[in-house]
């Protein structure tokens, strides 16, 4: 039984109190009555849950999913402080622990901050940390070039927004590569679009070269669409513009509109470009 995570047990008795569940190795712990999904649970079926100790240091199980897990990163919010550290809202009836030693600044109520959830060998306890860098390691990649990843957005930098990729390393989206709003503890799909010498991650929202091209076509064609057919708009139009009214780049707008006019879909003129 792994403490954090989601476990597939069988349902080996049914007590006043709910549930308990076991594994193939001969342990068993307490799916409370409130718990039980109310489709029912025979003995002997098979059920996901997740595992995670109670306030009284009992190992206990729930169906309820957790806002984060095990060696994940996730944003979330203090719901107080005490003289131990902060407690976390998680989605489970007891919050989680962020000791002061694990607060880079020292955290407030009522805020968001993105945290790691790991175990404390120490302690056997699931605690988080705001130390977010310690658990990011960029030496041994684990991405390639224009593989899709995921990302949860991080941190504003003034080159851009640091992102945390596929729950492992540390990445980077600059400034001019931004036509989406993306806000803090938002996860996303998003493509390595370069490996650095000193293997730092460019991350891109879009997929690099001409990949990209046939989505952003599609865009163009929607706004025409609900434009009657015609969009002021062409490529001599300012970055600032076509961002402000596409949320794309002048270089993407340009090689999806090419592509679109390859396909006799649209027609340039001028002033603007229309539907054909």
């Amino acid at each position: 039984m792994e403490l954090g995570t989601f476990n597939e047990l069988e349902i080996l008795r049914e007590t006043s109190v709910g549930l308990y569940l076991g594994d193939e190795e001969g342990n068993d712990v307490l799916l409370p009555i409130k718990y039980i999904p109310k489709r029912g649970a025979n003995i002997g079926d098979m059920i996901n849950v997740f595992l995670y100790k109670d306030g009284e240091e009992r190992l206990i199980a729930t169906t309820l999913k957790p806002k984060i897990l095990l060696n994940e990163f996730a944003m979330l919010r203090v719901n107080s402080v005490n003289k131990i550290g902060a407690f976390m809202d998680w989605g489970l009836e007891k919050d989680l622990l962020v000791p002061f030693k694990e607060q880079p600044r020292k955290m407030l109520a009522d805020k968001y901050y993105t945290v790691f959830m790991y175990l404390d060998k120490k302690t056997d306890r699931l605690v988080a940390s705001a130390k977010v860098y310690k658990f990011l390691n960029n030496e041994q990649l684990t991405v390639e070039t224009n593989e899709e990843v995921e990302i949860l957005i991080w941190d504003r930098t003034d080159l851009g927004i640091n992102v945390i990729v596929n729950n492992k390393h540390k990445g980077l989206i600059y400034h001019d590569q931004i036509f989406d709003e993306l806000l803090p503890g938002q996860k996303r799909k998003a493509f390595v679009s370069r490996i650095r010498p000193d293997n730092k991650l460019d991350i891109r929202l879009e997929k690099t070269g001409y990949a990209q091209v046939e989505p952003n076509a599609q865009k163009i064609l929607r706004k025409l669409q609900a434009q009657g057919g015609s969009m002021k708009l062409t490529d001599k139009s300012s970055p600032d513009e076509i961002s402000f009214q596409l949320q794309m780049s002048k270089k993407t707008f340009k090689k999806a509109l090419g592509a679109l006019y390859k396909q006799r879909l649209v027609r340039l003129e001028k002033d603007g470009v229309y539907l054909v």
